[in-house]
């Protein structure tokens, strides 16, 4: 299910308005600078000596592209945030054939892709300063998702679109836009108020999931989305945000159960990307145990009127590609409720070998149990229809 696009270096300089093209998204060489990497988001300049890395431009700011974000086939030590060129990747994480062929390689015969540079739900864009610009950005994104991406992976890639973060009646109408050449997916925020917008518990991103439910577009959220992560203590390594990012997950499942989304959206599905799955039972027993225990001041039944499981049985999907404990716990989960993935180009993902993961995870499970966890739950959550394996 979950991977990552690096996006071509002419996406929005070939879609957007002339008048726009060098405020706009488009790259740039020049020396690498030093990287310090805070909550999830990166601060950085170019230097001025070195040889030239790729960089992002947009409205003044400079982001460059890292070996982190396409670590496919690169060792685990030798991944680091020193910043590259096009030219230092494996060229399936940003050209079409040769990402298909890097499917073939590790067995996938479908992938959905979240972006990169505009952050794992468009996020960059809500930060820009010309709100024009920020619209056609995402349009031009998503239009170069669907035509070129895939559109011409013959159906292999499927597309991930993002919406106008700022604004939730554009962000409906860019997800009715799209929906109706064929998008089964957009990418949201886990934690809107993190990103300094209305919570879900305020009833302002009704029109955007009303739109998801008629639609049957799935909400994808994946792990980081909300750009702020736990911080334990400020001089703690990045090994701990990386081992507790999970936690930002957590907190959006139930913050979507206790808001009413779910009841008040039905039809309404949401899929949490490299969420992995071993914290889930706990989860849902604690929150249906406060919905019940401390009904008289806790406000839990407030907007949902029946225990949070139920509707995260009925509505939830979480995605995971290393974790042993939580396909231990599945009965607990769900089985109809994981999907599992291979996070390809990032340095946590498992190709080339993912199949051999999946094998080593869950290859012990019922056949019936292998089918739904690999493919079958992806392709019912998306309404595909895959061939036989």
């Amino acid at each position: 299910m979950d991977a990552h696009v690096v996006e071509a270096p002419e996406v929005w300089s070939s879609r957007l308005p002339a008048r726009y093209r060098e405020a706009g998204p488009r790259i740039v060489m020049a020396p690498a600078g030093e990287v310090k990497l805070v909550g999830s988001s990166y601060i950085e300049a170019p230097g001025i000596d070195g040889p030239d890395v790729a960089w992002w431009s947009y409205e003044g700011r400079m982001t460059s592209l890292k070996r982190y974000i396409a670590a496919a086939g690169v060792p685990a030590d030798e991944v680091t945030m020193d910043g590259i060129t096009f030219d230092d990747m494996r060229p399936g994480c940003w050209k079409v054939a040769d990402r298909i062929a890097d499917m073939d390689i590790n067995g996938v015969a479908a992938q959905l892709a979240f972006p990169n540079y505009p952050r794992f739900c468009g996020q960059i864009f809500l930060w820009g300063k010309d709100k024009e610009l920020s619209k056609l950005c995402v349009e031009a994104y998503n239009d170069w998702m669907v035509e070129e991406w895939c559109g011409t992976s013959g159906g292999r890639l499927l597309p991930l679109c993002i919406v106008p973060l700022w604004d939730v009646h554009l962000a409906a109408a860019e997800v009715r836009r799209n929906a109706a050449r064929g998008v089964r997916a957009v990418a949201f925020t886990e934690l809107p108020s993190y990103l300094d917008l209305p919570s879900l518990h305020s009833g302002y991103w009704d029109p955007f999931f009303a739109a998801c439910a008629e639609t049957g577009t799935v909400v994808a959220m994946h792990i980081g989305s909300g750009t702020k992560v736990m911080q334990t203590a400020p001089d703690a390594p990045e090994a701990v945000q990386a081992t507790v990012l999970f936690s930002n997950s957590a907190g959006s499942l139930v913050d979507f159960l206790f808001s009413g989304v779910p009841h008040r959206f039905p039809d309404l599905r949401l899929m949490y990307a490299e969420a992995q799955i071993g914290w889930i039972p706990y989860v849902l027993d604690r929150a249906d145990d406060v919905w019940l225990t401390h009904r008289g001041w806790a406000h839990g039944q407030r907007h949902c009127p029946e225990p949070p499981s139920t509707y995260y049985r009925r509505q939830v999907y979480s995605c995971f590609f290393k974790d042993p404990v939580g396909v231990d716990l599945l009965d607990r989960i769900g089985v109809d409720n994981v999907v599992f993935e291979t996070d390809y180009p990032h340095q946590d993902g498992t190709w080339p070998q993912s199949k051999k993961a999946a094998a080593q995870q869950f290859g012990h499970l019922p056949q019936a149990d292998i089918d739904k966890i690999a493919r079958g739950n992806a392709a019912r959550l998306l309404s595909l229809e895959l061939p036989t394996a």
